[in-house]
Parts: structure tokens; sequence; C-alpha cells
């Protein structure tokens, strides 16, 4: 016995923060959780797999549009016809969704009840599937005592949404343990929720898919659902299956030894090059690039960063045409001289270190940037400034933190031509 295990899949997510870049691929970005679920329901035709779980998340919050749904149904339908059925959990996002209320789906797909966990069977395959939906999105109690108790002789498999333990960055929704969970009886959990894939085995196999598609740069890699193959009632593999149709990365470049621009751009080239080679996947490819290191090219790098990003585009064009996107060019370099080294020079460098030491305590100096900056960003999109660490500061009033982030550079610059 053979089914796939995705969640996570938030078809249709809005894309944010892309109207600042005019050469993002939106296109291709907007499209790409559909092309992704496309792909899983052709892999569960060509497997021919006895069924599909989806984990929860189906849905994108709030989102409005129909077309999703209508979506969705034609996809189950290829589904349907085919005899394969389809086990839905609805989870935080699918709660706050107009389409998980009104629409109705083919009858082979089968949701689990929100009101109090429930148990589907398969009689023929002796698999027994218990689960529970999100009622409201802020579910924050334990769900897991509510399950039912495991049929016994049967393939018992939990369909869970939950942020489990040691998860902090993912929203609290239906906490639980992986003791509570390796206890209750079931030889599978089929999970949702956490955005990275992990395989706990034990009394149970315990697994997160990931979601079907990064939809931004905080879901880097390569993203899929599970391939799970049973034989007399225990887990004999499980396999990641990969159905993405764009990958984000994040590419870190030390640039100590360049001392401009030009020789900074360069290198960034051949750790792009690297990148490319090594992913022979063949996808398109959406890119933040970091610069790192100490640099005496540090002091020219300020502020340039869109001529930066310019220059990272042509270079990628260079590589690999359209298959690559740059995202974003981040300037995280240190100048070579500390301030240890510039104090002990004793010149006018020195003297002015000193001075713009006191900067960020100010208040008068502090008072007239804030009304210099006022107008300035009174004209932005919101966005850019958004996108932009420094300028985001000061729209938040953290001009001392601006003010103490950007002195090494201007003192890196006033040194670089020596």
């Amino acid at each position: 016995m053979r089914f796939l295990h995705a969640a996570d899949i938030h078809l249709d997510s809005p894309l944010t923060g892309l109207s600042a870049y005019p050469d993002a691929p939106a296109d291709r970005l907007r499209t790409a959780t559909r092309d992704a679920f496309d792909n899983l329901v052709t892999l569960a035709l060509d497997e021919a797999v006895d069924f599909l779980v989806i984990a929860g998340d189906l849905y994108d919050g709030t989102w409005r549009d129909f077309n999703t749904g209508i979506y969705f149904a034609r996809q189950m339908g290829r589904l349907k016809a085919a005899g394969i059925a389809v086990y839905l959990l609805h989870g935080n996002h699918d709660a706050e969704s107009e389409m998980t209320k009104r629409l109705s789906l083919p009858d082979n797909v089968h949701v689990f009840p929100s009101t109090k966990a429930a148990t589907f069977v398969l009689p023929e395959l002796q698999v027994a599937l218990h689960g529970r939906s999100f009622r409201v999105a802020a579910t924050t109690e334990d769900l897991v005592p509510g399950y039912p108790a495991p049929r016994r002789g049967w393939f018992n498999i939990g369909v869970l949404h939950t942020a489990l333990e040691g998860y902090a960055e993912h929203a609290g929704y239906a906490p639980c343990t992986l003791a509570e969970l390796h206890a209750k009886g079931y030889q599978y959990w089929a999970l949702g929720h956490v955005h990275a894939h992990q395989l706990w085995r034990g009394e149970a196999t315990i697994a997160f898919p990931g979601n079907l598609q990064g939809r931004h740069i905080r879901e880097t890699g390569a993203k899929g659902a599970l391939l799970v193959e049973v034989d007399a009632g225990e887990v004999r593999s499980v396999e990641q299956v990969w159905v993405d149709v764009l990958r984000w990365h994040r590419l870190e470049v030390d640039v100590s030894s360049a001392r401009t621009l030009v020789e900074v751009s360069r290198l960034v080239g051949v750790a792009l090059d690297g990148l490319v080679a090594r992913d022979d996947s063949q996808r398109p490819l959406a890119i933040r690039v970091s610069l790192v290191g100490r640099s005496d090219a540090h002091g020219e790098l300020f502020g340039l960063e869109a001529r930066l990003r310019a220059e990272v585009l042509a270079q990628a064009a260079a590589i690999a045409g359209e298959r690559v996107w740059i995202e974003k060019v981040v300037v995280e370099t240190e100048p070579r001289a500390t301030a240890e080294a510039l104090a002990a020079r004793g010149d006018a460098v020195a003297d002015l270190q000193a001075i713009l030491a006191t900067a960020p305590d100010d208040q008068a100096l502090i008072d007239s940037l804030a009304g210099d900056f006022a107008d300035l960003l009174s004209r932005l999109p919101q966005e850019v400034s958004r996108d932009a660490p420094l300028l985001e500061a000061v729209r938040t009033g953290r001009l001392p933190e601006v003010v103490r982030a950007t002195v090494p550079s201007l003192l890196a610059r006033l040194t670089s031509a020596e």
C-alpha cells in the first residue's frame, strides 16, 4: 500500500513585496503554487497511489477568489476518475477561508470534521485515518488526547496540523510533543503546519513533508511531498518527492579579498556559477545574495545596493539566462580596519571617529535627521522602506540605530583611497 502525504499548499497565496522589483518574474511566482499542485496530482496518478493525505492549509487564509476552490475541485476530479481518495484536514489558514465553508467537493474528498476527531476507514486496505480539522484559526489546545484509539490489527494514520515541540518560529497551534504522538499507538502521523521537512522514527513514524512550493526567501530549497510505502502493517519507506516549480536560495559570498565594487561583482559571479552548476534540477532559481567578510570594499558598497544588484543581475543573466532571478543583494560586510585600529592612528580620521561615536546619543542631531528624512519617506512607497533595512529603521523611529550602522561605512569610505 502506498500513499502521498502533503501539507501547507497555500493555493494561490498572494505575493507581497514584489512591487519594488519591476524585474521580478511575477507571473511565474503567481502560478507556482498551482503548478506544484498540478505536479502533485500528476505524481499521484503516475504512481497509482492508494490515496492522498493533505494535512492542512490547502488554502491561504481569507483569500476569497473562488476560482482557487474551483481549480482545486477540478484537480480532485482528476483523482476521482482514477479511483484515488483524498483525506483533507483543515488547518489554521483553512479555518479563515471562505472556500472551506462554502464550496462542495467531489465525493472522493473526505474532510475531517472540526467538532471532534473522526475516523475514515478503508476496509480493503485495513487502514484507519484519524484526524480533526481546525474550527477556528487560533486553535491553541492540544488536540491529540481527543483522537480515537487505534484500530487493532489495522494500519492507523493520525492526521494533524500542529506546531509540535521545538518549533517556536511557527505559531503555536494545536501544540503537542513527540512522546505524546509515539504513545498514541498509531503507525504513522501525517503532520502539517511546519514548512520544512522533518522525519522521526520510533514507535510511530512521524513526518512533516514541508510545504509544497517555496513562496519567498524564508522557504528555501527543494519542496514537495512524501511518498509512503507500507507493507505488512509497517512503514517500509518514506521518500521525499519534489513537485516544486521554482526554488529559493540564499547565497553567501565572502568578499574579503575584494577592494572594489567590480571585484565584488566578479566574486558573486563565480559563486552564482557554482550554485547553478550544483543545482541539476533545471528549475528556475530565485536567489538572495548576502555579501560577508572584512573587506576593503566595505565603504564603497554602502548605499549602492541597487547598483550592486544590477551588476549581479547582469552576471546571473550571463550565467543562466532567465533561469535565475536575484531577489535581493544584502551587504553584511565589515570594514577591514577595526574601530580600535582607527583610534590608534592618532590623526583626523581618529578624531572624526571619536566625534561620530557620540552622534547616536546627540538628540539635537537625531531630531534634525528625523526632519530631513520625513519628507523623503512620505514620497516613497511603503514597501520600498520595508525592503531596505536602514530606511525601515528610519521610518519606525530608530535613527540612532541608523547612525551606528552608517558610521563604520563612512569611515571605511574615507580611508579606502589610502
